[in-house]
């Protein structure tokens, strides 16, 4: 019901034979379908058969992912040793032990991109992408079923719980799958060209997550004219409600608390890590929009015809100018914020940790909102260098980092990411890489570009570039040192309070 409109809009603008291929992106959430392809109700009461999908930051798994964890499988080093309740096997789990009579009538489960592909083309074909990052399949070895890539890990389901799923042969959740950008069955089916006011045929790539297609959308750009792509230097930051940190390499790396390797996952042939926060845009949002001054902020704000955001932005650079630091993070010294609010996705890979704030007084001012807003900002760098450092001690060597989301549009989070983690950020000159990384499958499905890499390449341009203020590395260091001594103290609580 979204994709319609959006595409007929679109479409009304051109001739819609001029689209030759489509792409799908999607987050990372469990759709849940019975044999008529209906929906079945995931809802926690069991009660509203429209609420089929688990979105991809439902936590409601953490006792089942432990669970899964206990058992120390093999298969979990390629999840950086723990799984996260964010992914489809515990919410499998989940749903076989709190709701099993919607777990009895399913007989299809989806990672929505390829729900999204399902739906455009009346076949069950699944990505590389949604199973082997959220499903545990293992898309490097050899194919089980013919014309598929890769396999299911039949002892896995078994140990975990779930061996109905192999009694039925995997049939519920894929037996073909394939490459991302790779054409799906006939393309766009009678029915899908019609809703959406295309031409029926019309190529569908093989689904991406959303976060993944970013990655796609921005590796592949030539920097300041480089002829040859170095991926060990580069990080994917795409930010929104959550931020995803990519990393892809032809070496295969399994790093403590990141998700990977994970083979062909957003690169055919290369091997992907995937680390990431569970809320950063959504965590910026929570402090400003829940702040005793709130209210008053978007009265400013509308005032000066500015966004929250923009309003804040340009009273922190006043502050700077009023309190004479040499840096914007000098107004922040004695204020530190730690910023699991959601849990920690990576390095630390624990669902269970809580948000903390330390060096709050009795004042609650505009600009005392302004700076917690800055702090938390600061936070979140500083988790995305803890992502870093992990990715670099295992062989990685980032200094470039290629960014695109909601938070990347944000210059204060821009140049505070910049600081703290010391690379170099580059933007991309398509502001939508998400878009662009999908449009890509789309192209590649169609026979524009024979592979992705092609089309990264021929698809990609870089933009903007923001290099770290070196003066401030000192004073970011010792702000990075109390981020993980704030984990630490909170450790010894929970010890203490157990």
């Amino acid at each position: 019901e979204c994709c319609l409109p959006c595409v007929r809009q679109i479409i009304s603008r051109q001739n819609s034979r001029a689209v030759k291929g489509i792409g799908f992106d999607a987050t990372c959430s469990l759709v849940v379908l019975d044999k008529n392809h209906n929906p079945i109700s995931v809802d926690p009461s069991g009660e509203d058969p429209e609420q089929n999908i688990i979105v991809w930051m439902d936590h409601r798994a953490i006792e089942e992912a432990n669970q899964i964890n206990q058992t120390s499988h093999d298969v979990l080093k390629y999840v950086g040793g723990t799984i996260s309740p964010e992914m489809e096997t515990p919410k499998l789990l989940w749903l076989k032990q709190h709701l099993p009579q919607s777990y009895k009538k399913a007989s299809h489960f989806f990672d929505l991109p390829d729900f999204l592909t399902f739906r455009a083309t009346s076949n069950t074909t699944r990505s590389l992408c949604s199973t082997v990052c959220k499903m545990t399949y293992l898309g490097h070895e050899d194919a089980e079923y013919e014309g598929s890539v890769g396999r299911w890990s039949r002892d896995y389901f078994d140990k975990i719980g779930l061996a109905d799923i192999v009694q039925d042969n995997f049939e519920k959740v894929g037996t073909n799958i394939r490459p991302m950008g790779e054409a799906v069955g006939n393309g766009l089916s009678e029915q899908a060209a019609t809703e959406l006011g295309l031409e029926a045929g019309v190529s569908v790539g093989v689904s991406i997550i959303d976060a993944h297609a970013g990655g796609v959308g921005m590796l592949g750009a030539s920097i300041q004219n480089t002829t040859e792509v170095n991926f060990d230097n580069r990080l994917a930051l795409i930010g929104g409600t959550s931020s995803c940190h990519m990393a892809i390499s032809m070496k295969e790396r399994h790093i403590p608390g990141i998700w990977g390797g994970y083979f062909s996952a957003m690169v055919p042939g290369f091997w992907l890590n995937e680390g990431g926060q569970s809320a950063t845009g959504a965590l910026v949002d929570h402090i400003i929009f829940h702040h005793h001054q709130s209210y008053a902020l978007a009265k400013e704000a509308k005032k000066s015809n500015l966004s929250p955001y923009e309003w804040l932005n340009r009273r922190l650079e006043q502050m700077v100018l009023e309190r004479e630091v040499p840096y914007l993070s000098m107004l922040i010294k004695d204020l530190h914020v730690y910023p699991d609010f959601h849990g920690n996705r990576s390095p630390r890979a624990d669902p269970t940790l809580k948000g903390m704030v330390s060096g709050l007084t009795l004042s609650s001012t505009l600009d005392d909102l302004a700076l917690l807003y800055l702090a938390t900002i600061d936070a979140i760098a500083h988790g995305t260098r803890h992502i870093i450092d992990e990715m670099n001690k295992s062989g990685y060597e980032i200094d470039t980092i290629i960014c695109c989301g909601g938070g990347t549009k944000n210059p204060v989070f821009l140049k505070e990411h910049a600081d703290i983690t010391g690379c170099r950020l580059v933007l991309p000159q398509e502001e939508e890489a998400v878009l662009l990384g999908s449009a890509m499958l789309g192209a590649v499905a169609a026979g524009k570009y024979e592979t992705i890499p092609l089309a990264m390449k021929g698809m990609s341009r870089a933009g903007r570039t923001i290099e770290p203020n070196r003066k401030a590395r000192s004073f970011h260091d010792k702000k990075y040192r109390i981020f993980h001594e704030l984990h630490e103290a909170q450790m010894k609580i929970r010890t203490i309070m157990n």
